[in-house]
């Protein structure tokens, strides 16, 4: 009889773990809240942006920054920097020119388009392509006088060993610009901060040209307290963290529609929460955009490192975990600025947050770490390739 019992019991206790699986598996993972960010499920070559992706399912959003507005800030403001200099001054070799070379980051990325499409867009350079070497003589307005503008060379910055976005690749670049093109180098423009701080990093950089960055990391904001660099663009990166996360948590909660992209973001949530800066909806594409901002010497005291958003405070949302993926674990951006604000901010927003990491080469470095899925709640994927998007979705539907 003693042993029946026991049976019984046992039988009980599986049956009762069995149950409980299946409660903790009752969502299927296709169905769990996803949020692409950073990085905009799109094609590599004309920036458009996978729809098929973005309709993976009713929870499926972009939280990034304006890509296009961002380009025309740092064109603006390169172009209000230049309107207020003397053409004996910034015209080096007396030419009656502005030269300029150009850092580009991945041929892949649209924001890398955007970026080279506003500065080229701003000095009258833009040819209707965003390949390097592809542009048309300009024209710009200087304090005294109004000159040409040529983008004497303009380069992808591939690493060795195939990473995009490389400093080292700007750092050797810009030695071989000085030697090749000398006086002629005006200017010095950059589509992110890495990139610009690696170009003045080279032994011979010229002293007192220009140089633009993008992405306001703390080290070029650093610089341009020091005068090292000129300017940066601000995308609001504890606004893109914390929207991140944000998101995730209204569809965690059960929100749906108009809430999902509202509640903490333009309106305070259940919790007390609303992001303090700007941000925007595009609802064609999904997508829930930070604003930017331009920096230079006027302003570079308001974004020094450390400074987190007042609007988000602890809340006593339920605990959920999150899985999110970075495509690569040394990029400047990414590493320096994102990755710490969403730490910072995901505590505070009921969230463990389990990050993996890749290379920035291979998709496999980051997809291999997509896995376990049945134990988190939902997802949170930047790619290596913008157009990867399937690789990752294949992994939630099965």
């Amino acid at each position: 009889m003693k042993k029946q019992v026991l049976a019984v019991a046992a039988l009980a206790a599986a049956a009762a773990g069995f149950i409980g699986c299946s409660k903790g598996n009752a969502v299927a993972n296709k169905d769990k809240p996803l949020v692409f960010f950073n990085r905009q499920p799109s094609n590599p070559t004309t920036g458009e942006v996978d729809m098929d992706a973005m309709n993976f399912s009713d929870k499926t959003y972009y939280v990034g920054f304006d890509a296009a507005g961002g380009g025309a800030v740092q064109g603006k403001l390169i172009t209000d920097y230049l309107a207020k200099q003397e053409a004996s001054v910034i015209d080096r070799n007396g030419d009656g020119k502005i030269g300029y070379v150009l850092c580009m980051g991945d041929a892949g990325h649209n924001d890398s388009m955007a970026r080279t499409r506003g500065i080229r867009e701003a000095l009258g350079t833009w040819a209707d392509s965003y390949e390097a070497g592809k542009t048309k003589v300009g024209s710009v307005k200087v304090a005294d006088a109004t000159l040409e503008v040529v983008e004497l060379e303009g380069k992808f910055m591939t690493g060795t060993d195939g990473t995009t976005w490389n400093a080292n690749a700007a750092t050797d670049s810009i030695g071989n610009w000085v030697n090749k093109f000398g006086i002629q180098i005006d200017l010095v423009i950059s589509n992110n901060d890495g990139m610009a701080m690696g170009c003045l990093q080279a032994s011979n950089y010229p002293k007192g040209v220009p140089i633009f960055g993008y992405d306001a990391n703390a080290d070029a904001i650093e610089a341009i307290g020091k005068g090292e660099l000129t300017g940066t663009v601000s995308q609001n990166v504890d606004a893109q963290a914390t929207a991140t996360l944000q998101v995730l948590r209204n569809m965690l909660d059960g929100l749906t529609g108009d809430d999902v992209k509202n509640k903490g973001i333009f309106e305070a949530d259940q919790y007390g929460n609303k992001i303090s800066a700007d941000l925007t909806y595009v609802p064609e594409t999904k997508a829930v955009l930070a604003l930017n901002v331009g920096v230079n010497s006027d302003n570079w005291e308001l974004y020094k490192a450390g400074t987190r958003d007042a609007g988000i405070k602890q809340s006593s949302a339920p605990q959920k975990k999150v899985l999110l993926t970075i495509y690569n674990g040394a990029d400047n951006f990414l590493s320096s600025s994102y990755k710490p604000a969403l730490q910072y901010y995901a505590p505070l927003l009921g969230i463990d947050l389990t990050i993996v990491e890749g290379d920035g080469q291979n998709e496999a470095s980051c997809l291999d770490k997509f896995e376990n899925l049945d134990a988190y709640d939902a997802y949170a994927i930047n790619m290596v390739k913008t157009n990867s998007s399937n690789d990752y979705l294949d992994k939630l539907k099965n």
